[in-house]
Protein backbone atom coordinates (compact mmCIF):
# COMPACT_ATOMS: atom_id res chain seq x y z
CA UNK A 1 0.00 0.00 0.00
CA UNK A 2 2.76 2.49 0.85
CA UNK A 3 4.64 2.19 -2.43
CA UNK A 4 1.60 2.75 -4.70
CA UNK A 5 0.49 5.68 -2.54
CA UNK A 6 3.96 7.23 -2.74
CA UNK A 7 4.03 6.82 -6.53
CA UNK A 8 0.60 8.41 -6.84
CA UNK A 9 1.34 11.39 -4.56
CA UNK A 10 4.74 12.12 -6.12
CA UNK A 11 3.33 12.11 -9.66
CA UNK A 12 0.07 13.93 -8.95
CA UNK A 13 1.59 16.66 -6.77
CA UNK A 14 4.99 16.92 -8.41
CA UNK A 15 3.60 17.25 -11.92
CA UNK A 16 0.96 19.76 -10.81
CA UNK A 17 3.68 22.09 -9.57
CA UNK A 18 5.81 21.47 -12.65
CA UNK A 19 2.90 22.35 -14.94
CA UNK A 20 2.11 25.59 -13.08
CA UNK A 21 5.66 26.92 -12.69
CA UNK A 22 5.38 29.09 -15.86
CA UNK A 23 2.38 30.80 -14.27
CA UNK A 24 4.28 31.47 -11.05
CA UNK A 25 7.22 33.01 -12.90
CA UNK A 26 5.26 34.56 -15.76
CA UNK A 27 2.63 36.92 -14.41
CA UNK A 28 0.36 34.80 -12.22
CA UNK A 29 -3.25 33.92 -12.89
CA UNK A 30 -3.68 36.85 -15.28
CA UNK A 31 -0.96 35.56 -17.62
CA UNK A 32 -2.09 34.22 -21.04
CA UNK A 33 -1.10 30.56 -20.46
CA UNK A 34 -2.68 30.34 -17.00
CA UNK A 35 -6.03 28.91 -18.09
CA UNK A 36 -4.55 26.32 -20.42
CA UNK A 37 -1.98 25.20 -17.88
CA UNK A 38 -4.64 24.96 -15.16
CA UNK A 39 -6.57 22.61 -17.45
CA UNK A 40 -3.43 20.59 -18.11
CA UNK A 41 -2.84 20.37 -14.36
CA UNK A 42 -6.15 18.53 -14.03
CA UNK A 43 -4.64 15.51 -15.79
CA UNK A 44 -1.85 15.02 -13.25
CA UNK A 45 -3.87 12.79 -10.86
CA UNK A 46 -4.65 10.51 -13.83
CA UNK A 47 -0.92 10.31 -14.53
CA UNK A 48 -0.52 9.25 -10.91
CA UNK A 49 -3.04 6.46 -11.41
CA UNK A 50 -1.24 5.30 -14.55
CA UNK A 51 2.03 5.31 -12.62
CA UNK A 52 0.53 3.08 -9.94
CA UNK A 53 -0.88 0.78 -12.63
CA UNK A 54 2.59 0.52 -14.18
CA UNK A 55 4.06 -0.76 -10.92
CA UNK A 56 1.04 -2.93 -10.06
CA UNK A 57 1.38 -5.14 -13.16
CA UNK A 58 -2.38 -5.77 -13.27
CA UNK A 59 -4.37 -6.29 -16.48
CA UNK A 60 -5.92 -2.98 -17.49
CA UNK A 61 -9.43 -4.45 -17.56
CA UNK A 62 -9.12 -5.39 -13.88
CA UNK A 63 -7.47 -2.05 -13.11
CA UNK A 64 -10.29 -0.15 -14.82
CA UNK A 65 -12.88 -1.95 -12.70
CA UNK A 66 -10.99 -1.32 -9.46
CA UNK A 67 -10.54 2.38 -10.21
CA UNK A 68 -14.15 3.01 -11.23
CA UNK A 69 -13.86 3.38 -15.00
CA UNK A 70 -16.67 0.86 -15.46
CA UNK A 71 -20.31 1.52 -14.59
CA UNK A 72 -20.18 -0.58 -11.43
CA UNK A 73 -22.17 -3.68 -10.56
CA UNK A 74 -25.57 -1.95 -10.78
CA UNK A 75 -25.59 0.01 -14.02
CA UNK A 76 -29.14 1.24 -13.45
CA UNK A 77 -28.18 2.85 -10.16
CA UNK A 78 -25.12 4.41 -11.77
CA UNK A 79 -27.23 5.84 -14.58
CA UNK A 80 -29.76 7.24 -12.13
CA UNK A 81 -27.04 8.94 -10.08
CA UNK A 82 -25.39 10.33 -13.21
CA UNK A 83 -28.73 12.00 -13.99
CA UNK A 84 -29.12 13.04 -10.35
CA UNK A 85 -25.67 14.66 -10.36
CA UNK A 86 -26.36 16.35 -13.71
CA UNK A 87 -29.47 18.05 -12.36
CA UNK A 88 -28.67 18.16 -8.65
CA UNK A 89 -25.43 20.13 -8.79
CA UNK A 90 -27.00 23.11 -10.62
CA UNK A 91 -29.82 22.99 -8.07
CA UNK A 92 -27.29 23.26 -5.24
CA UNK A 93 -25.43 26.08 -7.00
CA UNK A 94 -28.49 28.25 -7.52
CA UNK A 95 -29.93 27.36 -4.13
CA UNK A 96 -26.66 28.56 -2.58
CA UNK A 97 -26.96 31.84 -4.50
CA UNK A 98 -30.58 32.24 -3.40
CA UNK A 99 -29.69 31.56 0.21
CA UNK A 100 -26.76 33.96 -0.03
CA UNK A 101 -29.17 36.69 -1.11
CA UNK A 102 -31.78 35.72 1.47
CA UNK A 103 -29.43 35.82 4.46
CA UNK A 104 -27.61 38.95 3.35
CA UNK A 105 -24.07 38.35 1.97
CA UNK A 106 -25.14 38.58 -1.70
CA UNK A 107 -27.02 41.21 -3.64
CA UNK A 108 -28.55 39.84 -6.84
CA UNK A 109 -29.33 41.94 -9.90
CA UNK A 110 -31.72 39.81 -11.94
CA UNK A 111 -33.25 42.81 -13.70
CA UNK A 112 -30.22 44.62 -15.10
CA UNK A 113 -27.67 41.76 -14.79
CA UNK A 114 -25.06 44.41 -14.10
CA UNK A 115 -22.32 42.00 -13.02
CA UNK A 116 -22.69 39.90 -16.16
CA UNK A 117 -22.61 43.13 -18.19
CA UNK A 118 -19.45 44.26 -16.41
CA UNK A 119 -17.85 40.85 -17.01
CA UNK A 120 -18.53 41.04 -20.74
CA UNK A 121 -17.23 44.59 -20.94
CA UNK A 122 -14.06 43.65 -19.04
CA UNK A 123 -13.36 40.95 -21.65
CA UNK A 124 -13.93 43.42 -24.47
CA UNK A 125 -17.03 41.57 -25.65
CA UNK A 126 -20.01 43.34 -27.15
CA UNK A 127 -22.91 43.53 -24.72
CA UNK A 128 -26.12 42.38 -26.45
CA UNK A 129 -29.29 44.42 -26.18
CA UNK A 130 -31.21 41.47 -24.76
CA UNK A 131 -28.82 40.55 -21.99
CA UNK A 132 -31.48 38.54 -20.15
CA UNK A 133 -31.76 36.07 -23.03
CA UNK A 134 -27.98 35.72 -23.11
CA UNK A 135 -27.92 35.00 -19.38
CA UNK A 136 -30.60 32.34 -19.67
CA UNK A 137 -28.85 30.69 -22.63
CA UNK A 138 -25.55 30.80 -20.79
CA UNK A 139 -27.06 29.05 -17.79
CA UNK A 140 -28.91 26.48 -19.91
CA UNK A 141 -25.74 25.61 -21.84
CA UNK A 142 -23.76 25.35 -18.59
CA UNK A 143 -26.36 23.04 -17.04
CA UNK A 144 -26.94 20.81 -20.07
CA UNK A 145 -23.56 20.78 -21.79
CA UNK A 146 -21.15 21.59 -18.95
CA UNK A 147 -20.66 17.99 -17.76
CA UNK A 148 -19.95 16.86 -21.33
CA UNK A 149 -17.61 19.72 -22.22
CA UNK A 150 -15.69 19.30 -18.97
CA UNK A 151 -15.73 15.49 -18.89
CA UNK A 152 -12.21 14.78 -20.17
CA UNK A 153 -10.21 17.17 -17.95
CA UNK A 154 -12.45 16.41 -14.95
CA UNK A 155 -11.88 12.69 -15.47
CA UNK A 156 -8.19 13.49 -15.16
CA UNK A 157 -8.88 14.57 -11.58
CA UNK A 158 -11.66 12.19 -10.61
CA UNK A 159 -9.87 9.04 -11.74
CA UNK A 160 -7.17 9.96 -9.26
CA UNK A 161 -9.06 11.35 -6.27
CA UNK A 162 -12.28 9.36 -6.28
CA UNK A 163 -11.30 6.54 -8.62
CA UNK A 164 -8.05 5.38 -7.02
CA UNK A 165 -7.31 7.27 -3.79
CA UNK A 166 -10.71 7.37 -2.07
CA UNK A 167 -11.36 3.58 -1.95
CA UNK A 168 -7.96 3.02 -0.35
CA UNK A 169 -8.41 5.72 2.27
CA UNK A 170 -11.91 4.47 3.07
CA UNK A 171 -10.73 0.86 3.34
CA UNK A 172 -8.06 1.75 5.89
CA UNK A 173 -9.77 4.60 7.78
CA UNK A 174 -13.51 4.00 7.50
CA UNK A 175 -16.04 5.78 5.32
CA UNK A 176 -16.34 9.13 7.11
CA UNK A 177 -12.66 9.65 7.83
CA UNK A 178 -11.70 8.41 4.37
CA UNK A 179 -14.05 10.88 2.73
CA UNK A 180 -12.67 13.76 4.76
CA UNK A 181 -9.05 12.78 4.12
CA UNK A 182 -9.54 12.40 0.39
CA UNK A 183 -11.20 15.82 0.21
CA UNK A 184 -8.37 17.39 2.16
CA UNK A 185 -5.74 15.86 -0.13
CA UNK A 186 -7.72 17.09 -3.12
CA UNK A 187 -7.77 20.59 -1.65
CA UNK A 188 -4.04 20.64 -0.91
CA UNK A 189 -3.29 19.49 -4.47
CA UNK A 190 -4.84 22.76 -5.74
CA UNK A 191 -2.09 24.78 -4.01
CA UNK A 192 -0.23 25.78 -7.21
CA UNK A 193 -3.42 27.67 -8.12
CA UNK A 194 -4.91 28.62 -4.79
CA UNK A 195 -1.70 30.08 -3.36
CA UNK A 196 -2.10 32.64 -6.13
CA UNK A 197 -5.62 33.48 -4.93
CA UNK A 198 -7.56 31.23 -7.30
CA UNK A 199 -11.32 31.18 -6.51
CA UNK A 200 -10.83 33.62 -3.59
CA UNK A 201 -8.76 36.58 -4.84
CA UNK A 202 -9.65 38.65 -1.74
CA UNK A 203 -7.76 36.14 0.42
CA UNK A 204 -4.53 36.07 -1.56
CA UNK A 205 -2.41 33.08 -0.59
CA UNK A 206 -4.80 32.26 2.27
CA UNK A 207 -7.14 30.97 -0.45
CA UNK A 208 -5.08 27.77 -0.41
CA UNK A 209 -6.18 27.03 3.15
CA UNK A 210 -9.77 28.19 2.66
CA UNK A 211 -10.28 26.08 -0.45
CA UNK A 212 -9.40 22.92 1.48
CA UNK A 213 -12.59 23.41 3.50
CA UNK A 214 -14.68 23.56 0.35
CA UNK A 215 -12.94 20.49 -1.12
CA UNK A 216 -13.57 18.46 2.04
CA UNK A 217 -17.31 19.21 1.92
CA UNK A 218 -17.70 18.85 -1.84
CA UNK A 219 -15.51 15.76 -1.70
CA UNK A 220 -18.03 14.07 0.61
CA UNK A 221 -20.70 14.39 -2.09
CA UNK A 222 -18.40 13.30 -4.91
CA UNK A 223 -17.04 10.46 -2.80
CA UNK A 224 -20.53 9.29 -1.88
CA UNK A 225 -21.38 9.06 -5.59
CA UNK A 226 -18.26 6.95 -6.20
CA UNK A 227 -18.82 4.59 -3.28
CA UNK A 228 -22.55 4.27 -3.89
CA UNK A 229 -22.08 3.16 -7.50
CA UNK A 230 -18.61 1.65 -7.68
CA UNK A 231 -18.09 3.97 -10.65
CA UNK A 232 -16.26 7.25 -11.07
CA UNK A 233 -18.65 8.57 -13.75
CA UNK A 234 -21.31 10.12 -11.48
CA UNK A 235 -18.53 12.06 -9.73
CA UNK A 236 -17.15 13.15 -13.12
CA UNK A 237 -20.57 14.50 -14.09
CA UNK A 238 -21.01 16.28 -10.75
CA UNK A 239 -17.53 17.82 -10.85
CA UNK A 240 -17.94 18.88 -14.49
CA UNK A 241 -21.30 20.46 -13.73
CA UNK A 242 -19.88 22.30 -10.72
CA UNK A 243 -17.05 23.77 -12.80
CA UNK A 244 -19.50 24.93 -15.46
CA UNK A 245 -22.40 26.25 -13.40
CA UNK A 246 -20.79 27.83 -10.32
CA UNK A 247 -19.21 30.76 -12.23
CA UNK A 248 -22.50 31.42 -14.05
CA UNK A 249 -24.30 31.57 -10.71
CA UNK A 250 -21.97 34.24 -9.34
CA UNK A 251 -22.55 36.45 -12.39
CA UNK A 252 -26.14 36.99 -11.27
CA UNK A 253 -24.81 39.39 -8.65
CA UNK A 254 -24.87 43.18 -8.56
CA UNK A 255 -21.85 45.03 -9.98
CA UNK A 256 -22.41 47.83 -7.46
CA UNK A 257 -21.89 45.34 -4.64
CA UNK A 258 -19.94 42.40 -6.13
CA UNK A 259 -20.39 39.07 -4.34
CA UNK A 260 -17.78 38.28 -1.72
CA UNK A 261 -16.69 34.85 -2.94
CA UNK A 262 -15.61 33.91 0.59
CA UNK A 263 -19.23 34.14 1.76
CA UNK A 264 -21.41 33.77 -1.32
CA UNK A 265 -22.37 30.89 -3.59
CA UNK A 266 -21.65 27.21 -3.44
CA UNK A 267 -17.91 27.75 -2.85
CA UNK A 268 -18.48 30.33 -0.10
CA UNK A 269 -19.47 29.82 3.52
CA UNK A 270 -23.20 29.79 2.69
CA UNK A 271 -22.53 27.00 0.22
CA UNK A 272 -20.44 25.15 2.77
CA UNK A 273 -23.45 24.89 5.07
CA UNK A 274 -25.59 23.60 2.21
CA UNK A 275 -22.95 21.07 1.16
CA UNK A 276 -22.49 19.88 4.75
CA UNK A 277 -26.22 19.33 5.21
CA UNK A 278 -26.52 17.52 1.87
CA UNK A 279 -23.54 15.28 2.63
CA UNK A 280 -24.82 14.47 6.11
CA UNK A 281 -28.25 13.57 4.70
CA UNK A 282 -26.75 11.28 2.06
CA UNK A 283 -24.56 9.46 4.56
CA UNK A 284 -27.42 9.18 7.07
CA UNK A 285 -30.21 8.00 4.78
CA UNK A 286 -28.21 6.23 2.06
CA UNK A 287 -25.05 4.95 3.75
CA UNK A 288 -22.15 3.46 1.86
CA UNK A 289 -19.70 0.73 2.82
CA UNK A 290 -15.93 0.54 2.36
CA UNK A 291 -15.03 -1.28 -0.87
CA UNK A 292 -12.93 -4.42 -0.79
CA UNK A 293 -10.05 -3.80 -3.21
CA UNK A 294 -8.00 -6.69 -4.49
CA UNK A 295 -4.71 -7.10 -2.59
CA UNK A 296 -1.68 -5.38 -4.03
CA UNK A 297 0.85 -7.75 -5.59
CA UNK A 298 4.10 -8.27 -3.72
CA UNK A 299 6.93 -6.01 -4.81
Amino acid sequence: MKRPLLVFIVLAFGLSWAVMLPVWFGGGLSSPPARGLATLMMFTPAVGVLGVWAVSRKPFKEWARETGLTLGERKGRTGALVLGAWLGVPLLVFLAMGLSAAVGPASLDLDRLSLLRASLEARGAQVPADLGTVAVLQIVVAVLAGPVLNAIPVLGEEWGWRGWLLPRLVSTNGVFTGLLLSGAVWGVWHAPLTLLGYNYPRLGSWAALFFIGFCVLAGVLLGWLRLRTGSVWPAVVAHGSLNAVAPAGLLLGDAAAPPNEVLVGVTGLVGWVLLALTGAALLRFSPVRPPQPAPEPAA
